[in-house]
């Protein structure tokens, strides 16, 4: 009992008179502040409160020739020690658990914040004095081991999150930006992966920092953890990335394979951040790439369109990294392909769906698949076929950007596929025409900007399939213009004769 009470952080005469302390007493100092703020037995009462006082004065009244440089076997270990006091004071201001924190306590890890930002503002103050007063590495030896746990208090409380308030994030920022300066980085990026490619930075460190709570069993029990990593991630990019590809891989796979939707999109996004950055020969060796594919490509069966949206792009960009291992030799089908697998799951899902937000995402991006596969956009003809007729009939609110990007889609697949067309002329024709009839007599939903876009992708669509049909939409059309009073539809349809003809026209 008498040993813990004298643990339990530095006295205060001890305190005012730090600037006065032998090395070994400076150093036990820190040990005892480090002691009451690592120790379970802490949570009692305001004890890391009265620590993180103390340790305030005490970096404040000791001169910084004292931090970094002396003699005597205690003080050889200042740097180390420092570190591991920077790490428990950033553990100490992290959020909580996410079902454990309410508001209540969102506002108690913000005050928390704000008070061990000051004093990462007041040892960084110290770090920047010696280096204009101190020669030799000391300086740079202490900086080393306080950068990382810095870092990671300052990123964690500088974004705008549920623990942060607008103070809160100001320090946190003003403790990035002087880590920035005492380290003679120009930016985030730079601190990160060193000024070139031969110099190396502070992610292998930050990386070490984060990995015990980046595994199965603890990652949720700092809420800030994942974001931390992902914007880390995001500001590495190639060609420095892929040295460190071991470790950010698994990280990004774990946030991926979540049931909450939230981590679901961030770790996609990670892992998309992974195929833009890293060479395709790394992501191919140990199979890597079939890793993420799979693990991205189960995302498609949860209807949510923000995170069907983040892996569909994810994988347009894959698609040319798995395919590099697929040689045709002309004597044989063409092998089906990933992308093949990718759009007819897309297809099997767009039928049925009645969900706007849904529907506009897939409209979104299957021109991208279309433009991908070319002419072997052919095996999947059919359903294309019912997709866009069926997509073609519903009203999609005043933007119409589901139809817009189902005409675009259908542009493509008539150029791509056009000798497989002629056979659907009928049926493309009845929907185009059906589809310029309902937007022309529109009265007032959408707005007149729309309107035009749709007539003109629409009319740009008949005038392909004309030439897909060697002219047989110009003489299905003819008698149209005598009968229909609707000057919208005459235009649109006189214009596909006027191309037809042979006349110039802009639209196409």
């Amino acid at each position: 009992m008498e040993l813990d009470s004298a643990l339990e952080a530095p006295s205060r005469e001890e305190s005012s008179l730090s600037g006065e302390l032998s090395p070994s007493a400076l150093g036990q100092a820190f040990s005892k502040i480090l002691h009451s703020l690592t120790r379970p037995e802490a949570r009692r009462g305001n004890v890391k409160d009265v620590a993180l006082k103390d340790l305030g004065d005490l970096i404040e009244t000791t001169e910084c020739d004292r931090l970094f440089e002396g003699s005597g076997a205690r003080l050889c270990g200042m740097p180390e020690t420092l570190g591991q006091v920077a790490k428990a004071v950033e553990k100490y201001a992290a959020p909580r658990k996410e079902e454990e924190g309410g508001g209540d306590g969102h506002s108690e890890v913000a005050e928390k914040a704000a008070k061990v930002g000051l004093m990462f503002l007041k040892l960084l103050g110290k770090v920047e004095t010696a280096k204009n007063s101190l020669v030799g590495p000391a300086w740079q030896t202490g900086l080393h081991h306080l950068a990382g746990p810095v870092y990671i208090f300052a990123i964690t409380h500088s974004l705008e999150q549920p623990w942060t308030t607008p103070r809160s994030r100001e320090v946190a920022r003003e403790v990035l930006t002087l880590l920035l300066q005492v380290t003679e980085c120009s930016s985030v990026a730079v601190f990160l992966r060193g000024e070139n490619e031969d110099e190396k930075g502070s992610l292998s460190v930050i990386l070490g920092l984060l990995k015990p709570d980046l595994n199965k069993e603890s990652w949720k029990n700092n809420p800030a953890i994942k974001h931390v990593f992902s914007w880390t991630l995001q500001q590495v990019t190639r060609p420095w990335l892929s040295q460190h590809l071991e470790r950010v891989l698994p990280a990004s796979l774990l946030i991926s394979d979540d049931y909450q939707t939230e981590n679901k999109i961030l770790g996609v996004h990670c892992l998309h951040h992974i195929v833009l950055n890293v060479p395709a020969a790394d992501l191919l060796q140990y199979n890597r790439a079939q890793v993420l594919y799979h693990a991205v490509f189960n995302h498609l069966y949860t209807p949510e369109h923000h995170l069907i949206q983040a892996v569909l792009l994810c994988l347009l960009d894959l698609f040319p990294i798995l395919e590099k291992t697929l040689h045709w030799k002309g004597d044989g089908a063409r092998p089906t392909t990933h992308c093949d697998e990718v759009l007819q799951l897309i297809l099997t899902h767009m039928e049925p769906e009645h969900r706007l937000l849904l529907r506009r995402t897939y409209a979104r991006n299957l021109p991208a698949f279309v433009k991908r596969l070319g002419i072997l956009t052919v095996r999947h003809l059919k359903r294309l076929e019912r997709v866009i007729i069926g997509y073609l009939e519903v009203y999609d609110g005043p933007e119409e950007e589901a139809r817009l990007k189902i005409l675009e889609t259908l542009k493509l697949v008539m150029q791509h596929t056009w000798p497989r067309v002629s056979c659907r002329l009928v049926v493309l024709l009845k929907a185009l025409l059906k589809l310029i009839c309902d937007v022309a007599r529109d009265p007032n939903l959408t707005p007149e900007s729309v309107k035009s876009a749709l007539l003109q992708e629409a009319t740009d669509c008949l005038i392909l399939l004309d030439h897909c049909s060697q002219g047989r939409v110009k003489g299905l059309l003819a008698k149209i213009p005598q009968s229909c009073e609707d000057r919208k539809v005459v235009n649109c349809i006189r214009k596909v004769q006027q191309v037809s003809e042979g006349a110039p026209y802009d639209g196409t």
